[in-house]
């Protein structure tokens, strides 16, 4: 491989019409890096690939690679390679003259394409499958030999388009880890781009949430899930819990939460903590706890009814009804451990120090200033 590049979008916009796709978008991707673009369909995350490709140009802002300036630069002389979603092969051609095409396209001497060949196909498991043709193999084959075909002209980045999107589950979780394994063991700059975010969240180091042609957050999948931004990324990155309304009074140092979905409690005040008015409260499902009784300790102890319970192996997934909300409580299932039945009146339990407390007014699809330097 050659040498991983590192590849920035600085300040990029783009608008089809009156349509805006991207909007100042700003990310840097290091040497080696696997980073993700995570978003809904719409969100801009393909675009923005296709501009790193060459494929489009923005109306606004630069694409650098190891600080050259390659806005106006061809494809082909980017030294990027590109995974399509659909792959993209020769139907006519065999796995080996599919993998060959870009190297005999950039005139190499013929036994320099058969060595690049036979090592491309090597990386990815396919060797033995040299002389079969697109249709004679699995959908996770065709995707390998659509990675072998770019990793055989020697890319300083990868460029992935929803590679896994034709699989089934199953498939899906088999080649993203060997992916992952691939790209560290090459140790080539990879930006991926997926609306699923547990693709994100297993095989990156760091990931861009867009939403609506904007970049929300940027930081490791641990940071997403623990911090997030603002209430998009809370939501779209995991399962969540979000309750509306607002913070009221203070007493001592507590601060009252009054909201028409659920009961009204007291939350500690914290230096973090927007000042009075609207809000929304956002919590991770494992965060609650069940009880017959309300126990002691910190949590805000709120009476419940169980309206729905899911068995999912490893933990119990209980639907719970506090007042007017409907929340979602997860509970780690083991021998002996408690079940409880629809119907069934609990007190659950909340942990303040969970709680992430979201300004009605951070709600706007513009991005957080942490996000808009693209860095974690």
């Amino acid at each position: 491989m050659s040498t991983a590049a590192r590849v920035e979008a600085r300040d990029v916009a783009l608008a089809f019409g009156k349509t805006e796709v991207l909007r100042d978008i700003s990310i840097v991707v290091e040497p080696g890096e696997f980073f993700t673009l995570l978003g809904p369909s719409g969100c801009g995350k393909s675009t923005l690939l296709r501009l790193i490709a060459g494929f489009n140009r923005a109306q606004r802002g630069a694409i650098l690679i190891d600080g050259r300036d390659v806005t106006a630069v061809p494809p082909w002389k980017r030294e990027l390679g590109m995974v399509f979603q659909s792959y993209a092969l020769w139907p006519h051609l065999t796995v080996a003259q599919n993998v060959a095409f870009g190297l005999e396209e950039r005139r190499l001497p013929r036994d320099e394409i058969r060595r690049k060949t036979r090592d491309a196909l090597g990386l990815v498991g396919l060797g033995e499958l040299s002389e079969r043709r697109p249709h004679q193999l699995s959908g996770g084959q065709q995707q390998r030999v659509a990675l072998a075909r770019t990793l055989a002209i020697e890319p300083r980045v990868l460029l992935l388009d929803e590679p896994l999107s034709n699989l089934d589950a199953k498939l899906r979780v088999h080649m993203r880890h060997e992916l992952g394994q691939l790209q560290r063991r090459l140790g080539i700059t990879t930006i991926f781009v997926t609306h699923d975010q547990e693709e994100a969240l297993t095989t990156s180091d760091r990931v861009a949430v867009m939403h609506q042609g904007v970049i929300q957050q940027v930081g490791t999948p641990m940071d997403l899930f623990d911090r997030p931004a603002n209430r998009f990324v809370a939501e779209f990155v995991g399962t969540i819990n979000v309750v509306s309304g607002t913070l009221q009074k203070s007493i001592g140092a507590s601060v009252l939460f009054v909201s028409p979905q659920a009961s009204s409690f007291s939350l500690p005040r914290t230096e973090e903590m927007p000042g009075h008015g609207a809000v929304t409260l956002a919590f991770r499902p494992h965060s609650l706890t069940l009880a017959e009784t309300a126990g002691g300790g910190t949590r805000v102890w709120l009476d419940a009814v169980i309206e729905a319970r899911e068995f999912l192996g490893e933990f119990v997934r209980y639907r719970v009804r506090v007042g007017g909300a409907e929340l979602i409580a997860d509970q780690m299932h083991f021998g002996g451990a408690p079940v409880y039945a629809p119907g069934k009146r609990v007190q659950v339990g909340l942990d303040p120090a969970q709680i992430k407390i979201f300004p009605e007014e951070a709600e706007a699809t513009v991005a957080p200033a942490r996000a808009a330097a693209g860095s974690a």
